[in-house]
This record gives C-alpha cells, structure tokens and sequence, in this order.
C-alpha cells in the first residue's frame, strides 16, 4: 500500500504532481482533459498540452536539472510565474501536473542519478507560488521494470543510444525509491505524498489517489469517463533496437523525432514475426 505524509489542511489549495516519467502520467493527462468538464466545479486542472505555458514549464525543469548548480534558475521562475498567472483565485483546488517537473530522468542528457535536483526544483516551486503553499504527489513503481521502461523511453525520446545492458550499467549507483523520498520529505516536510503505481487498479481510469487526495470520492471517480486505450506504450524490442541504432547516426532533431513517430506508427513492420497482408 502507498504512503503518504499528513499535509496541513484537509483540501490543499494547490497540488503539484511530479510525476515521476513512467508512471502512467501520460495515460493520467488523457484521462484528466477527457474528464475536465466533469471535474471543473471542484478542481482546476493543468497539464502539458500544446500551446499552453505547461509545455515550457516541463522543458524549463529539464534544463534547470541538466545544469547542475548552474540551472538557469530565472528560465524555471519565469515559467512557473507565467502558469501561476493563468490560474483562477476562486477557490477551487489547482492541480499542476507534469512529469518532467521532475527533471531529467536517466538516460536524458547524461543522467545517471535519481533526480537529483527535484528537491532544489520543489524549493523554486515553493518561492513562486508563496504565499499559497503547494503540497507534492510523486508516483512511483517496482524499480527494476521502472528501469527497463526509462531505458525503452530515453532511446525513443532523448536520443539514448545504449543498450540495456549498458544503461544498467550506467545506472547501478541508482537508490531505491526510499532515497527519493527522504530527500523530497526534507525539502517539503509534511507536504509530500507518496503513490505506488500497483495501487492504481483501473488502468482506463488511472489518478484514483491524485484525485482522492484532489478531494474526489472513489465513487466519483469510478463515474468519469474511461479512456478507450493506453497511452505511451512501450514499443515492441525490433523498433526500440531500430532507433537505438538511429540515435547513433549524425541527424538533426527535427529528422530524428519524425523518423521515431514513423517507426511508433508502424512498429509491427519491426516485429520479426510480422506477416503482412498481400505480396512485397
């Protein structure tokens, strides 16, 4: 079962989930845009969707957790600001949800450790959203298929081009979980709640403990609408290892990322047991 730590109040005013990525985030923002309407008389919802100051917020945290001591502090500030902004003062529930406020995860940019800024990053969040004081969700999920989905997803998204073999490699200093959160209890003392993956029974209807912990029942829950599939699967072994191999070639980001949504589209061309209809 998840922990969780006691935050003061009983409806936090604000709610900020860290993720982390591979968790069923992306699978969570499908289901809370589907269901914002349902939701809006009680919560105010904001997620990475295009065109909305979510998606600089998310590159901003990357950045700042890439450069070290040096994160570009002012970038991360401005963009916390500019959701801060947009945000309703009329007294419903805020929940800000975005997995890369985490930072980068290993494989990303030469990430090798467990977040290592997270709690730096929450500090930043809690000087721009003062005087409200935010309270922290972060998933989290058995670490050793955590690593292999981080693995599958850093060579489709970042350009990772190790093995498997070699990430783990890379990564063998990485902690347990329980690391992570001692070090965001520390930097949020009381504010920070834990949610295990397992515990999350209705896959096409994922958030149960973000939402109860946003104030909404487990009935009111199990009524929002389902969404029809699940998002972000990991692709098949024969189109991880095809951009594995991409990611090795000298091309420009723009080429590589359409090259990837290509073999995402057409991934069973990559299964060694694909029969296709017809003749070649």
């Amino acid at each position: 079962m998840a922990e969780s730590s006691s935050a003061a109040g009983s409806d936090p005013r604000v709610i900020v989930h860290l993720g982390v990525q591979k968790t069923g985030t992306t699978s969570l923002h499908h289901f809370l845009q589907k269901n914002a309407a349902a939701l809006a008389d009680r919560l105010v919802i904001r997620t990475p969707e295009a065109g909305t100051p979510m998606r600089p917020l998310g590159r901003a945290a990357i950045a700042y957790s890439l450069d070290g001591e040096r994160g570009d502090e002012a970038r991360l500030m401005e963009a916390v600001a500019t959701v801060c902004e947009g945000l309703p003062q009329d007294g419903r529930t805020v929940l800000i949800s975005h997995e890369n406020l985490a930072g980068a995860m290993p494989g990303n940019g030469g990430e090798t450790r467990l977040y290592p800024a997270l709690p730096r990053i929450i500090a930043l969040l809690d000087r721009a959203f003062a005087p409200l004081i935010p309270v922290y969700a972060v998933y989290s999920r058995r670490m050793e298929a955590w690593k292999a989905s981080v693995w599958a997803q850093a060579v489709r998204t970042d350009g990772y081009g190790g093995s498997y073999d070699e990430f783990l490699s890379e990564t063998r200093d990485l902690p347990g979980w329980d690391d992570l959160l001692v070090r965001l209890e520390d930097a949020a003392p009381g504010r920070l709640h834990h949610f295990e993956l397992v515990d999350e029974r209705d896959r096409m209807r994922p958030g149960r403990q973000l939402l109860a912990l946003a104030g909404i029942s487990a009935e009111e829950h199990a009524a929002l609408e389902p969404l029809t599939g699940s998002s972000m699967q990991r692709l098949n072994a024969g189109a991880t290892e095809f951009l594995r191999q991409l990611n090795g070639l000298p091309l420009n980001p723009q080429a590589r990322a359409k090259v990837a949504n290509l073999v995402a589209s057409t991934q069973n061309l990559f299964d060694a047991d694909h029969r296709p209809d017809g003749t070649l």
